[in-house]
């Protein structure tokens, strides 16, 4: 009896898997609303009336992206890695800046999908713009936690601090300064120190 051939072989890629991946590079890299159904489509090699048998409109498509960015780049990449890279609160809240500095080095740096998406939909009232608005609290309640472990006595109001400093480091590296994240990562030293939390050695 021949031996069997024991490589796993890859389970075939569903239609709604393969739309949700190429909408997600697509959207990551060029914004929703620059990018039209007939390109992702293409992309994913899959008939129009695959994508909305998968979903409902365009929009839908936006959000299940939003949702996947969430679970990929904000908690299994940025969490993940600050987690693992410090051992103390103030550490981890500072190993944000590290973890960006190596994204902004990247050829493939493609910036904040939150931000870009946010920006593209200007009506408050848009499904759209609000999950940018959930999506990017969520951020700052990760931040907001770290803080609160680390003893701040205002922990929502460095929260908000840092997360500017966050997405102005985005935006700056968008411009070309590669070493935006370091000058955050100063800045972010100075505010802990204004709140009171000792720097990691």
């Amino acid at each position: 009896m021949a031996a069997r051939d024991t490589q796993t072989l890859e389970r075939p890629r569903s239609g709604r898997e393969r739309i949700l991946d190429a909408a997600y590079d697509l959207f990551s890299r060029g914004g929703v609303r620059a990018i039209g159904v007939d390109t992702i489509t293409a992309e994913a090699n899959v008939a129009k009336m695959t994508l909305y048998r998968n979903f409902a409109s365009k929009s839908d498509l936006a959000l299940a992206f939003l949702a996947l960015r969430e679970e990929r780049w904000t908690v299994g990449w940025v969490q993940g890695e600050a987690l693992r890279r410090a051992s103390t609160p103030a550490g981890q809240l500072l190993a944000i800046f590290e973890i960006f500095s190596e994204w902004f080095a990247r050829e493939d740096f493609e910036g904040c999908a939150f931000v870009t998406s946010l920006l593209e939909f200007e009506d408050r009232g848009d499904p759209v713009r609000q999950a940018c608005v959930e999506h990017l609290a969520n951020i700052r309640s990760f931040v907001c936690a770290l803080a609160t472990a680390a003893g701040v006595a205002d922990p929502q109001r460095l929260a908000a601090q840092w997360h500017i400093l966050m997405k102005g480091s985005i935006v700056a590296a968008h411009e070309g300064d590669r070493d935006a994240a370091l000058a955050a990562r100063e800045m972010g030293e100075l505010l802990l120190q204004r709140h009171g939390v000792p720097l990691p050695a």
